[in-house]
């Protein structure tokens, strides 16, 4: 007899190593479902129009039973998101899981592309100032695009401006595509279990493996638990501390923001895009900032080296980390000296870092032989 889905699942044999890291994959399932089920509540209540959309997400907060808990819950739970998104990322990274587990990776990229867009149409819908002129300056990049460029933003837009349309638009786009997300971690999962997981050796054969239940499970609740805690804080008592404080204006076209920036996870992209005088050029930067990680699987057929035993690689490693932090505190700071002089070395790190990874995949084994 054939065993079910879910003996398969909890009888799956796993790698006895698995350290705290390997917690990221459940969290982020658990904050993904977080996110629909608030944002399905908070649907039930919001209003896609200009004139009311501002009105409508005060109206949650204050007249609604518990909504300022799921409004708070939603808004902060997309901070957490990307928290473990680039933590799992950055696990996948450090035991170059990427070589051993290529197709997983691939499908892990596309989800955070899909999870970058899904939170920048969202991060429009509650209409505030910084909402209304980020999504202008954003969706103007493409613009930069020849020939079509122009005719491709009013296409998004739905007319001449930022406007009813795009509004409607982006509320349907947020609506959905945490629903392609769902359904490409489903493929990730699948992939992942039909190679079978890595260990902090980054290898996928191992001697000794334990069944998932209950080794693992009870791991995975523990970490569940501890977020959970982080998240009520964080929802309870510091909710607005990861906002932009302009966001709690309402939209208007006539006042422009002092300084306008996307939230902290979009920060480190958008340094790098401040710092090309090309708007053409800062474009292609920008999204081959995380286009990049599409590459990396391409530069070796097969591991030569652990890479928590190469000092090389470590030091590749923590460089491209570094890079990446420095580029989020200059995304933050204003459009003046000398924070764009600085984010140019700190670009060309972060982009060389990859390059390292990827052309030169032999260097570090030669380097430590």
């Amino acid at each position: 007899m054939r065993p079910n889905a879910l003996e398969a699942v909890v009888g799956l044999p796993s790698p006895s190593g698995f350290s705290i890291w390997w917690n990221g994959g459940s969290i982020l399932g658990l904050l993904l479902a977080s996110q629909i089920l608030t944002g399905l509540f908070l649907s039930m209540h919001y209003t896609a129009d200009m004139t009311n959309t501002f009105a409508s997400v005060i109206h949650i907060i204050q007249d609604i039973p518990g909504g300022w808990v799921f409004r708070n819950l939603h808004a902060n739970g997309a901070s957490l998101f990307f928290v473990f998104l680039y933590l799992h990322i950055g696990r996948g990274l450090y035991y170059q899981s990427y070589i051993t587990q290529p197709r997983t990776w691939m499908v892990g990229v596309t989800i955070y592309f899909i999870s970058m867009g899904t939170a920048f149409v969202g991060y429009v819908l509650p209409w505030g100032q910084m909402s209304f002129w980020g999504a202008t300056v954003i969706t103007n990049l493409i613009s930069a695009v020849p020939y079509i460029g122009m005719a491709a933003v009013e296409w998004v837009w739905g007319g001449f401006s930022v406007g009813q349309s795009t509004l409607n638009r982006f509320f349907s786009l947020h609506f959905l595509m945490p629903f392609l997300v769902a359904g490409l971690s489903l493929l990730h999962l699948l992939f992942l279990h039909n190679k079978g997981s890595t260990n902090p050796l980054g290898e996928t054969h191992h001697v000794s493996k334990i069944p998932f239940h209950p080794y693992f499970t009870w791991k995975d609740l523990v970490g569940f638990l501890v977020v959970f805690g982080g998240f009520v804080a964080l929802g309870f008592f510091y909710p607005f501390i990861l906002g932009d404080p302009e966001n709690y204006n309402e939209a208007s076209s006539m006042v422009t923001p002092v300084h306008i920036q996307p939230e902290w996870y979009f920060l480190f992209a958008y340094a790098i895009l401040r710092c090309i005088p090309n708007k053409l050029g800062g474009v292609i930067a920008l999204v081959l900032s995380i286009a990049v990680l599409y590459f990396l699987p391409l530069g070796v057929s097969e591991k030569v080296t652990p890479s928590s035993f190469t000092m090389f690689y470590q030091w590749m490693f923590w460089g491209l980390v570094s890079s990446f932090i420095i580029l989020t505190w200059l995304g933050a700071c204003p459009i003046e000296e000398p924070y764009i002089t600085l984010a140019v070395p700190m670009t060309i790190l972060y982009f060389g870092f990859y390059f390292i990874l990827v052309a030169m995949p032999g260097l570090w084994a030669k380097i430590i032989s």
